[in-house]
């Protein structure tokens, strides 16, 4: 199974382009936190085809925080010294909204008043979760 779920910011705006047959693909970059050190990303090539990647280009730009789902696929390219390479990257199926609602307003071009108030961290440290139990910890 090839199923690929990421939740991370974009690096840069979306770049849409067509193909000779008229088809839309959009092309942009997220990058993703590691879980357990948030001083880490890995970056995700993402490519997204017709309404998917029109729906990227109209809503999200270079910062916006996206959740993004699809499969990983490689391809095989001779670069311009003759060497043959090969790229990854990340075919979106489906891509979702994940930040503010300012933050997609602002991307969208509206405007909107976001609550005041404190955010609330959702995203724990190692530190947060309980020591898993031993077998010399349980009652049996």
């Amino acid at each position: 199974m090839n199923s690929i779920h990421i939740k991370g910011r974009l690096t840069r705006d979306p770049e849409t382009r067509h193909t000779d047959s008229g088809k839309s693909v959009t092309n942009f970059s997220v990058a993703v936190n590691r879980r357990f050190n948030r001083d880490k990303a890995d970056f995700f090539n993402v490519t997204a085809w017709e309404k998917t990647g029109e729906f990227v280009e109209k809503y999200f730009r270079k910062g916006s925080e996206i959740i993004v789902e699809g499969e990983m696929q490689s391809r095989e390219y001779t670069d311009r010294d003759g060497n043959k390479r090969i790229a990854w990257e990340l075919i979106t199926s489906n891509v979702e909204f994940c930040g503010s609602k300012s933050d997609s307003a602002e991307n969208a071009g509206r405007s909107y008043q976001p609550a005041t108030g404190p955010v609330p961290d959702i995203n724990p440290s190692p530190g947060d979760f309980e020591e898993i139990p031993t077998d010399d910890d349980l009652p049996f």
